[in-house]
């Protein structure tokens, strides 16, 4: 069994005299001789306002959602920088997922984790533990309601922008006829006669040099010529009285021969590379800002993510250890191969906490309020996965 590098185990147990002992406790536990099961770090979690038992029972059900959503938008910032980098490199994107992006030292997301430190400023220890959750949730929502829009946005123009490179690089079933004629290639200003532009797959080539004569009456000989070509097609010039032109294009299609919609105007054409020049022009304009508003907003988001963290910690810890106050959060990051070894140690290390399991009852028959515990992730110490990996999809 193994783990990713990037994921990490933020546990907590009661002081053992001190919360100092409880940490040092857990180093030596999982030192085996000179192979570490892990690396730890003290989690460090402030002396917050505990409330009543309800209060505490109401709030852990509810951060464990608020964990969800405010994940979910750290990944969707990842993603979105990523697609916005047009990159596939996950290290070109993980060189910019930094907290504090307006810092003079931001921090990756695991130094982030590991030197945790409370935001005194932003949410204050006088606060009762709900306000502080409404705030951070408030926080979360608007970088959500933000991003959404700025997203929207970009989308657009760069769809916009696709949609008319696509005309100018793809089928020529499909693509843009003004890049590829010339305005010799066209009679012009008669009322008589226009010029079609013609498909022909390259396989039929001396088909349609054989009969495009012969399609219909008034069309003048010898007047095709080809003006380009791709892997598959060609693209054929012919000239024809105007009264047949529809009966043309009809004996086209019957012929498997695609006349394509195409008028020689040279204003028109021009203002279709207007057009691209603007939408490649307001798309470079609207990329800078957006890019550091990613940046910025996941060091925001991702720090929200970490304080919720936290107070699932500190809430689950107290329902769990009781009053007074009194554990140690830890950050466990596993190494790859002993995994199944360090999940061992902590059960050794800290199942007498767990009297469930001792009398051998079955939680899938116990409603136990405010932990939020099922058979899969219930351990006898309070245990949260964080997966750094923030392109992998949210549980």
């Amino acid at each position: 069994m193994s783990v990713p590098t990037t994921e990490y185990w933020l546990i907590s147990a009661p002081g053992d005299k001190t919360p100092q002992n409880t940490f040092e406790r857990l180093n030596q536990a999982t030192k085996s001789g000179g192979d570490k099961m892990s690396e730890n770090f003290k989690f460090n979690i402030p002396e917050l306002k505990v409330g009543t038992l309800d209060v505490l029972v109401a709030l852990s059900d509810d951060l464990n959602k608020i964990d969800l959503f405010t994940e979910s938008i750290v990944r969707k910032i990842a993603a979105t920088l990523e697609d916005v980098l047009e990159s596939s490199a996950k290290g070109n994107l993980n060189e910019n997922l930094r907290i504090g992006g307006d810092s003079n030292n931001p921090m990756p997301p695991a130094l982030y984790l590991q030197k945790f430190q409370w935001l005194l400023a932003k949410y204050p220890l006088r606060q009762p533990l709900r306000a502080i959750a409404d705030a951070l949730t408030k926080d979360v929502t608007q970088v959500e309601e933000d991003l959404k829009g700025r997203l929207n946005a970009y989308n657009q123009l760069k769809g916009n922008l696709q949609q008319l490179e696509r005309k100018s690089t793809g089928s020529l079933l499909t693509r843009n006829v003004a890049d590829l004629v010339k305005k010799e290639d066209f009679v012009l200003g008669s009322e008589y006669l226009v010029t079609l532009t013609v498909v022909v797959p390259k396989n039929m080539t001396d088909i349609w040099l054989k009969t495009y004569e012969t399609l219909t009456d008034k069309v003048v000989p010898r007047s095709t010529r080809m003006v380009y070509e791709d892997s598959e097609n060609q693209l054929w010039t012919v000239t024809l009285f105007r009264l047949v032109q529809d009966e043309f294009k009809m004996k086209c299609r019957e012929n498997k021969f695609m006349v394509r919609d195409f008028q020689y105007n040279e204003e028109e054409i021009q203002a279709g590379r207007s057009e691209l020049d603007s939408l490649i022009a307001d798309k470079k304009k609207k990329y800078g800002p957006l890019v550091r508003w990613l940046k910025v907003n996941f060091g925001e988001v991702f720090t929200a993510w970490i304080h919720i963290k936290a107070l699932r910690v500190f809430v689950e810890s107290v329902l769990r250890y009781g009053l007074p106050v009194n554990f140690q959060a830890m950050l466990v990051k596993p190494a790859r191969k002993n995994t199944k070894r360090l999940k061992e140690t902590l059960t050794q290390l800290y199942g007498h906490l767990d009297s469930t399991a001792l009398s051998g009852q079955q939680l899938s028959t116990m409603d136990i309020p405010g932990l939020n515990l099922s058979n899969s992730d219930y351990y006898p110490y309070v245990f949260y996965k964080i997966s750094l990996d923030m392109l992998e999809p949210t549980r």
